[in-house]
C-alpha cells in the first residue's frame, strides 16, 4: 500500500520522523510501557490494533517501543511499516518455551537461526532461504548479556503459528507433531517461540537489521509452555544495553571512514 507524504501508515498509525533506527518489538502491547519506563523521556506515541508505540532515550540515543501482536503475520506487518518511516535496526525482546533441560525458567536465549515451521515468510522466499539474525546485532545481545552477568544460551530456535498443540490427543496429526518435537530436541534446538522467522527473513530481504532476545518462561520440553514469568527485565536490560554497544560501534564506523576518506585527500 502507498501512502501520500506525511501520511501515517496504516497499521502502526505511525510516520516517517515519529521513531528513530532503533526500535524494540515485544508481542504484548502490555508490555510496551514496562519497556519504556527502562528509557529517558519515554512517552505514548501511537495505539492501533495491536500496535502501541513508545518512544524515549538511552544514553542520547532515540529508541522506540512497539508492540507487534502475537505470530509472525502481525509482526511481519508491523516491521514492514517501521522499516518504510526510516527505522532500520530491530531487537525483539520475547518470551519462549525451553526444548533443552539445560535451558531453565529465566534463563535468555539468543538465536543465532530459526527453523520456518510458521506460514508467513512462505509467502516471501521459499523454505530453502534461511532465517538468521544480523550477526552484528546478535553478537551486541549476547556481550551485553555477558556484561550484566545474565545467563545466556546462542544457538538455533524454532518458530511456530500454533501455540495450542503439543501433547494435544485430538489433533488429528498429533502423532506427526510430536515426532517433530523429539526431531527438534534431537537436534539441539534450544527454545520455540511465534515471531521470530518472520523478524529475521524480512530483515534480510529488506537490507535492515535485527536479532531476538527471549526469556525462557516455559518447559516445553516437559509439556509445560508456561510455567512462570521470569527473566523479561534481565531481557529487557540486555536490550537496552547491546543498543548501546551498536551505536557505539556505528558511530566509530563512521568517525573511521571520515578519517580514511580525509586522509585520501591529502
Amino acid at each position: 500500500m502507498k501512502h501520500c507524504k506525511g501520511e501515517k501508515e496504516y497499521h502502526i498509525a505511525l510516520g516517517k520522523g515519529d521513531v528513530g533506527r532503533y526500535v524494540i518489538l515485544p508481542g504484548d502491547p502490555g508490555r510496551v510501557p514496562v519497556i519504556a519506563s527502562f528509557l529517558d523521556k519515554s512517552e505514548k506515541v501511537a495505539e492501533n490494533r495491536e500496535y502501541t508505540t513508545y518512544v524515549g532515550e538511552t544514553g542520547g540515543i532515540k529508541v522506540a517501543v512497539t508492540s507487534t501482536g502475537i505470530g509472525c503475520p502481525s509482526a511481519a506487518i508491523c516491521l514492514e511499516e517501521l522499516i518504510k518511516i526510516g527505522a532500520d535496526t530491530f531487537i525483539r525482546v520475547g518470551t519462549a518455551g525451553s526444548l533443552q533441560r539445560h535451558v531453565s525458567l529465566g534463563d535468555l536465549v539468543i538465536p543465532t537461526g530459526a527453523i520456518r515451521e510458521e506460514g508467513t515468510t512462505r509467502q516471501y522466499i521459499p523454505l530453502s532461504y534461511p532465517a538468521v539474525p544480523d550477526l552484528d546485532v546478535t553478537v551486541a545481545l549476547r556481550d551485553a548479556a555477558l556484561k550484566l552477568g545474565h545467563k545466556c544460551h546462542t544457538g538455533i530456535c524454532h518458530c511456530k503459528d500454533a501455540f495450542y498443540i503439543e501433547g494435544d490427543m485430538e489433533i488429528p496429526i498429533k502423532e506427526y507433531n510430536e515426532m517433530l518435537w523429539k526431531c527438534w530436541q534431537r537436534a539441539n534446538v534450544l527454545a520455540t517461540s511465534m515471531e521470530d522467522a518472520a523478524l529475521f527473513v524480512v530483515s534480510s530481504i529488506r537490507k535492515v537489521r535485527s536479532a531476538e532476545v527471549l526469556a525462557i518462561i516455559g518447559l516445553t520440553w516437559d509439556d509445560a509452555p508456561i510455567v512462570k514469568k521470569v527473566g523479561i527485565e534481565e531481557a529487557i536490560r540486555t536490550t537496552i544495553e547491546a543498543i548501546r554497544i551498536l551505536d557505539g560501534q556505528d558511530a566509530a564506523r563512521k568517525a573511521d571512514a571520515a578519517s580514511a576518506k580525509k586522509g585520501k585527500k591529502k
